[in-house]
């Protein structure tokens, strides 16, 4: 049964919450700036947005409960407008109300019972009875709305019950619901007000029990004695959850409990009476007799400070004389040690200075010898070391006019090897053509076929000794270019610890640039650590560009010609530009490029000649003008020097 129950009331709630807090602000700002009104008395106060209800003035707490209560009301009749304007209501009360709320409200009761016998038996806690609840039949059984259904009604009609509980019995539904009020004069104003209201529109006790009236909407009253005494569900439901209680029983017991409490009070306060003046009688007797004890104490503090005074100056005065004539005696050995300390010093003075004018004598000539000594080796090894690089030079130059005069008779040897070879490919062609002719038997025929087989041998012959030359000037060109590599091999070897400020230089083509690394590791360590973690990201990525099986690069055809590109997808490479930067990202690359044009099989790094100037291979002419060019300046240096 209760199961079925909530499922009714699930279906029934508003699914308009976020509509609903998109209005609670904007109205709560209305509020405050004073748009609406909400106070009308010291302990008075109406809600602005329920204008059209009967009961429009409420206490400070009637209000906050009726605004509460709508604002997280569930019902479908709710709109998102009403449930935020009440939400915003409670907010306003709540914030910038609680502490202007006026005087202490009134007593309730007296206003509550002036239509009333006091005598009266009611149930209590307050307890209302709503009759008359549509239902109807289904599946055997009748249902009827849900108890927080018909409350969020009550709360919007300003009656704020605590709890409306639907009576049910074998048949279903029974049509009737008992409603819970707060158990104090509030709650009993609220239920009183509850009855008069379905009183004044002819839907209370009386009119419910008429049997000439035809029922309709819901009838309500408050529950008494015969309801409680009642024979049915009501009086069952009742007898469970109240007692009867006349409104004098309860003020009268109310009266005793405060009487009490009052008495007790009292008690407790004489009792604490009479003890803070057995404290104030404590405390003036003690601060007598401290005060008494403070004054001998200063009287003796003062008596000892001036004997310790009298004790003091006349020590003082011994102390000073003894000081002076101690010191007299200190002068006069200090003068007398300082005199023999001087004359000691004086002497040690001399034979030190003797002894370093010695030392410094033979150091210097020592130092001559070295130097001399040093000076003409490095000259004859600077001297060794140019006619070296010139006569390297020299070589160089020949070999290069050697080979570029070779280069220049294999073109012309070529050229006359085809010649040759048109020629005889011609003579091949008249000798058939006189082969068809000669098959009359002409004499003259046979003669030039003859002369033309002595001319084509020749020619063959020529042919055969040109291209025995061509392939020995072929090796002397592989030799003249084996040398020029060992030569520029040589060339970089020597230009390796030489600095690399020039623009001719050597540079070890694949190597990583560290820097950017250092850089992205300083923006997430410290100093220290970043140095660290630099070196070791460094060489993971450098075992990276030599690993042949990481292959982030691919070959693609742009306008018709093949190039090879980065794999932007490439996982590695995706995850360094992120942790790292694109600075670091553009060291990789540049290093894989490098490896790739200078040595992609094997994937190690190898030294180049570089003109850093251009961005560019050096020719070997640069490298050994370059070389030519700092030898000659720090010989010029050594000169100077």
């Amino acid at each position: 049964m209760r199961s079925s129950m909530e499922h009714v009331s699930g279906e029934e709630s508003d699914g308009n919450d976020s509509e609903v807090e998109e209005y609670v602000e904007e109205t709560y700002e209305e509020l405050k700036n004073g748009k609406h009104q909400v106070k009308i008395s010291d302990y008075e106060y109406t809600c602005p947005y329920c204008s059209n209800k009967k009961k429009r003035d409420y206490l400070y707490k009637e209000l906050l409960q009726h605004a509460s209560g709508i604002g997280k009301c569930n019902s479908a009749k709710r709109t998102a407008r009403d449930k935020a304007n009440h939400a915003a209501l409670a907010k306003y009360l709540e914030n910038d109300m609680g502490a202007h709320s006026g005087p202490s409200e009134p007593a309730v009761e007296a206003d509550a019972l002036v239509d009333y016998d006091r005598d009266e038996m009611f149930v209590c806690p307050w307890i209302g009875i709503v009759a008359n609840i549509p239902t109807e039949l289904k599946d055997g059984r009748y249902v009827g709305g849900s108890g927080s259904k018909l409350r969020d009604k009550l709360v919007s009609e300003g009656f704020n019950p605590t709890r409306v509980r639907p009576l049910w019995n074998y048949l279903g539904h029974s049509g009737t619901a008992l409603v819970e009020f707060v158990k104090d004069w509030p709650g009993f104003n609220n239920a009183m007000s509850f009855e008069k209201f379905y009183d004044a529109n002819q839907h209370g006790k009386r009119n419910w029990l008429a049997k000439s009236e035809t029922k309709a909407d819901l009838y309500g009253w408050i529950a008494r004695a015969d309801d409680y005494n009642a024979n049915n569900i009501v009086g069952e439901n009742l007898r469970k959850i109240g007692d009867l209680r006349t409104v004098s029983d309860i003020m009268e017991e109310e009266a005793r409990k405060t009487n009490k409490l009052v008495g007790n009070l009292t008690n407790v306060i004489e009792a604490k009476n009479m003890h803070l003046i057995e404290m104030e009688s404590k405390f003036n007797e003690t601060e007598s007799s401290l005060s008494l004890l403070i004054m001998e104490k200063d009287k003796l503090h003062q008596s000892y400070n001036e004997e310790i005074k009298k004790i003091e100056s006349s020590a003082r005065d011994h102390f000073k004389k003894i000081f002076n004539d101690h010191e007299k005696l200190k002068m006069l050995l200090v003068n007398q040690k300082r005199e023999l300390e001087f004359r000691g010093q004086e002497l040690e003075k001399r034979e030190t200075h003797n002894e370093h004018e010695r030392k410094k004598l033979a150091e210097d000539l020592e130092k001559n010898a070295v130097q001399n000594c040093s000076l003409q080796a490095a000259a004859e090894k600077q001297r060794k070391l140019d006619e070296e690089v010139m006569i390297l030079a020299e070589e160089q130059k020949k070999q290069k006019e050697n080979l570029h005069n070779r280069i220049i008779l294999l073109e012309k040897q070529l050229d006359a090897k085809q010649a040759v070879e048109l020629e005889i490919e011609q003579l091949r062609g008249k000798l058939n053509v006189i082969k068809h002719m000669a098959v009359e038997g002409d004499l003259e025929v046979l003669e030039e076929v003859d002369l033309l087989l002595k001319s084509l041998r020749e020619k063959e012959g020529e042919l055969e000794d040109f291209e025995a030359l061509n392939q020995t000037l072929i090796v002397q060109e592989r030799k003249s270019n084996d040398e020029l590599q060992e030569a520029r091999k040589e060339l970089v070897n020597g230009l390796k610890d030489l600095s690399s400020n020039a623009h001719i230089g050597v540079k070890r083509m694949g190597e990583l640039d560290s820097k950017p690394f250092l850089e992205a590791m300083k923006r997430k360590y410290s100093e220290a650590e970043a140095d660290e973690r630099a070196t070791e990201l460094c060489s993971l990525w450098e075992e990276y560009l030599r690993d042949p099986e990481w292959h982030p690069l691919k070959v693609v055809q742009i306008n018709g010609k093949h190039q090879t590109v980065i794999n932007e997808e490439d996982e590695k490479l995706v995850d360094l530009k992120e942790n790292c930067g694109v600075k670091a990202y553009d060291a990789v690359i540049s290093a894989l490029f490098e490896i790739n044009e200078y040595n992609p099989s094997g994937r190690y790094i190898i030294s180049e000649l570089w003109n850093y100037e251009e961005g560019r291979k050096a020719t070997l002419k640069e490298g050994v003008t370059s070389l030519l060019k700092r030898w000659g300046y720090q010989k010029r240096q050594r000169g100077m020097d």
